[in-house]
């Protein structure tokens, strides 16, 4: 089965840790992929088992077919996950990814009860929080603005236009899934959640951090970061820190 697994185009294991006790699923941003996380699996290998998400449309994914909504995202991804949950797992999602770990946790916690032992929520408001956003409406300079304000994406690769057609369609539907969800009422998950959010995010407000506390029923916590949307590129020392403690006691915790 170990092999099999292997073959998935959704899933990236940079460094392949079948000793560690527990698993961690990275979820990347809206027209992020999968190396975003390298140095998180590196960091945390060989005591944890990273397995980064890779979605359609972009890398070596570019001709499958882009995901525009999140709902079909997160069936695919629990469908996915399931022949990896054989030891305890925990996702760390950040801003769209964020969305979806929590999104594909429910799923999980519905379907026989395999859900994560944490959730990690990074630069995204709580599932419950809305604003008026119509990136994916915009045209393809639109969305280069929004990117840069974002400063998400490698200046080289904003200024290389060919590369930029490449994974806009991806960007495009990727911000047509997030813009377009809204969160099942009420709905909560068993899972501890902790928030990592930047103090100076244009697109997550501290309350809309905070917020994420009503979406468990298990601990919660909340860690604040100086810093934009991709704060994490300047803290990841520290967030690493702390989910290889959570992780670590959570692991425990199964044992």
């Amino acid at each position: 089965m170990g092999e099999q697994r292997e073959n998935s185009a959704w899933v990236r294991r940079f460094h392949p840790a079948p000793e560690g006790s527990v698993r961690l699923v990275c979820l990347p941003h809206a027209g992020g992929s999968a190396p975003f996380y390298f140095p998180m699996s590196q960091a945390l290998s060989p005591a944890v088992d990273v397995l980064c998400l890779q979605y359609p449309g972009r890398q070596e994914r570019r001709l499958d077919p882009g995901i525009e909504n999140i709902p079909d995202y997160a069936d695919a991804i629990a469908a996915e996950l399931k022949p990896w949950l054989d030891v305890p797992t925990a996702f760390f999602g950040h801003s769209m990814g964020a969305v979806l770990a929590y999104e594909v946790a429910l799923r999980l916690e519905r379907d026989a009860g395999t859900g994560p032992v944490a959730v990690f929520a990074s630069g995204r408001r709580a599932p419950s929080r809305y604003r008026d956003e119509n990136v994916h409406r915009r045209d393809d300079d639109g969305i280069v603005k929004e990117m840069q304000l974002l400063s998400g994406t490698d200046a080289r690769v904003l200024g290389n236009e060919e590369i930029l057609r490449m994974v806009l369609p991806a960007i495009r539907s990727d911000y047509t899934a997030i813009e377009t969800y809204r969160s099942e009422p009420g709905a909560a998950l068993r899972a501890p959640i902790t928030v990592f959010t930047g103090d100076d995010d244009p697109r997550t407000s501290l309350e809309e951090a905070e917020a994420w506390r009503a979406h468990t029923v298990g601990e919660f916590d909340i860690h604040v970061f100086p810093g934009g949307h991709f704060f994490l590129a300047n803290h990841s020392q520290k967030i690493i820190e702390i989910v290889s403690a959570k992780l670590s006691a959570a692991s425990s915790q199964q044992h």
